[in-house]
């Protein structure tokens, strides 16, 4: 082969692909675009497009924001009401910010915006049908195809799947995911009158099924409004939802979106990788699995999975690209794995006894404090668990009354 033709062929060979442009995916390709990687994102919808999520911008997920990047935020909480299914209504506030809110389509907008202005580019209404390592479509042992679903190829060096938890990438790395809840949610314009209201303050309501809970999110006009709970039960989370709207006094506004998605979270030995490709985010089942937060896990994993895809697309051969791959899932399992591991004892106990949890929280100051914390990025459920032996040792506690009762 000539000179000239094999530089034309690696013309022809991205660096990194990223599959999905949410909040993990145009993360990921702003880390290796800044990692001066040549970065193309594939999205199936055109942008923007909805998502079904609450909004919440707590403080992990600012910090990890590109450099620069100015939050559309709606409102900004400083307080927020808990309820345990309507009653036991108590309110607690804070002087400094807890969280933001914010809708997905300008949020993730200005995410991929974010990574374009970095190198990266993107492609919108095109799926992915699956990926190949081996076989005839790969020209080599250090490139990934990439097959859209209408036969065309796209070669890489390194893939990031970022394409939800229903994609196709999570399944070519082999995800295997554990918990599956149901999240149900309305976007409800509102009068002046009663969006005022409500500005700055949240409601968390403890639900009436096992593990669900509701929550409403002012954002200007509008209200977002939404419950959570295991699947198996669409029916019963159908009903709580309808419930919870008209015992806010909301039953009588129309709202402007319906919708429903499916959160589902990774099992603790699941692969993050299978050879030059890294999975991400949803993809990857990363979330927090007691209040099943996933933005900031996410823009976390994302930027982790950009960076170290940057390195496996240097790699000369599979045992490099196989130790970047494994670094990455180092860095995963050693940060958000210990948030998550510690998130699904607390999700046991929530599920078991919500009510505990609500008077711990609204009756006692150090719980409200930590909440607080964990909400502005101070710290996280790991950290506090680990560096306070007064909540490593409530926990212990919980974890043998669930264990005596289980």
């Amino acid at each position: 082969m000539s000179s000239e033709q094999a530089a034309q062929d690696n013309e022809q060979v991205w660096d990194v692909v990223v599959v999905g442009a949410g909040p993990a995916g145009a993360s990921a390709a702003h880390a290796a675009a800044c990692a001066g990687r040549r970065v193309l994102i594939l999205e199936k919808a055109e942008l923007p497009r909805y998502k079904t999520c609450g909004g919440g911008i707590i403080g992990p997920s600012r910090d990890s924001l590109p450099p620069g990047f100015t939050l559309p935020l709606r409102d900004r909480v400083h307080a927020v009401t808990f309820s345990l299914n309507g009653k036991l209504t108590r309110t607690r506030r804070s002087k400094s910010m807890l969280f933001g809110l914010i809708n997905r389509p300008e949020f993730d907008e200005g995410l991929v915006k974010a990574a374009k202005d970095a190198g990266a580019e993107i492609r919108t209404g095109v799926a992915v049908s699956r990926v190949e390592q081996h076989g005839a479509m790969v020209p080599d042992r250090r490139t990934v195809a990439v097959v859209l679903s209408g036969g065309e190829v796209i070669l890489a060096r390194a893939v990031v799947g970022a394409d939800g938890s229903a994609g196709r990438i999570g399944a070519h790395v082999g995800v295997k995911l554990d918990q599956v809840d149901l999240g149900l949610e309305a976007e409800i314009p509102v009068p002046p009158t009663v969006a005022e209201d409500w500005k700055g303050r949240v409601l968390i309501d403890w639900g009436p099924l096992p593990g669900s809970y509701g929550w409403v999110f002012p954002k200007g006009d509008t209200l977002t409004v939404g419950v959570i709970s295991a699947r198996g039960e669409g029916a019963a989370t159908k009903r709580y939802l309808e419930d919870f709207i008209a015992r806010l006094g909301l039953a009588g506004f129309e709202p402007a979106v319906s919708s429903g998605h499916l959160t589902r979270c990774r099992t603790e030995d699941s692969p993050l990788s299978r050879g030059r490709v890294l999975v991400a985010g949803d993809a990857a089942g990363l979330l927090e699995p007691w209040t099943r937060e996933g933005i900031s896990f996410a823009l976390r994993s994302g930027r982790l999975a950009g960076e170290w895809a940057a390195r496996v697309a240097e790699a000369h051969d599979a045992v490099d690209a196989r130790r970047q791959a494994l670094n990455y899932a180092f860095a995963i399992k050693a940060g958000l794995g210990v948030e998550m591991s510690v998130g699904r004892r607390m999700y046991a106990v929530f599920a078991r006894r919500p009510g505990l949890l609500h008077a711990v929280l609204t009756g006692f100051r150090p719980a409200w404090n930590a909440f607080a914390d964990i909400t502005r990025g101070t710290t996280t459920l790991g950290e506090l668990v680990r560096s306070h032996p007064l909540a490593r040792r409530a926990l212990d506690v919980m974890d043998r009354r669930q264990a005596k009762e289980g």
